[in-house]
């Protein structure tokens, strides 16, 4: 049995669980967020909680059990206070404007790089070199900045590029004659 399907998924207050048949539906004050569940997979809401169950005890109904009660988790965290992921620009001249839905990024190419941000992301740039990339879902915001990120990735012997806040990149030695 999974044993992170075992655990209730508390359900934070000002949010909104609506479970008709597989769709389960979230809303919160950041948005709403759907999620069709396997056939696999029972869902029990009780109050201010959410249970999740494998309706049979085969190996995948086990191991699904234990993704959709993480993917609900993210749900309502998602809703409630939202996810962020920070980027970086590191080298000389690297820049990024955020302008409305679209991000503006000049990475050293020789033309300016243009993303459309999608539905649901917000993206903010405080300074020039910082990027905060928010939103309600965490695979979407994990996506884009992901994305952001394979414009330009860092490089191993100066570092420069698109990295996350939290990253750490080893350098190489350079070639010594």
């Amino acid at each position: 049995m999974s044993r992170i399907s075992k655990r209730p998924v508390a359900v934070a207050k000002g949010v909104e669980v609506d479970l008709k048949g597989k769709a389960l539906t979230v809303k919160g004050p950041k948005g709403t967020l759907t999620l069709d569940c396997n056939s696999e997979v029972e869902v029990v809401s009780s109050g201010s909680e959410l249970s999740v169950s494998a309706r049979s005890g085969s190996r995948f109904a086990r191991a699904i059990a234990g993704t959709t009660q993480a993917l609900i988790s993210n749900m309502v965290r998602g809703v409630s206070t939202g996810f962020e992921r920070k980027l970086e620009l590191v080298g000389v001249g690297y820049r990024a404007q955020a302008q409305g839905s679209k991000l503006n990024l000049t990475l050293g190419f020789s033309h300016p790089v243009v993303y459309d941000v999608p539905a649901g992301i917000t993206v903010e740039t405080p300074s020039q070199t910082e990027i905060f990339v928010r939103g309600a879902d965490k695979q979407a915001v994990g996506q884009v900045a992901a994305e952001l990120r394979a414009f330009r990735p860092p490089e191993p012997y100066k570092g420069k590029g698109v990295r996350y806040s939290d990253e750490r990149i080893v350098l190489k030695e350079a070639k010594k004659k």
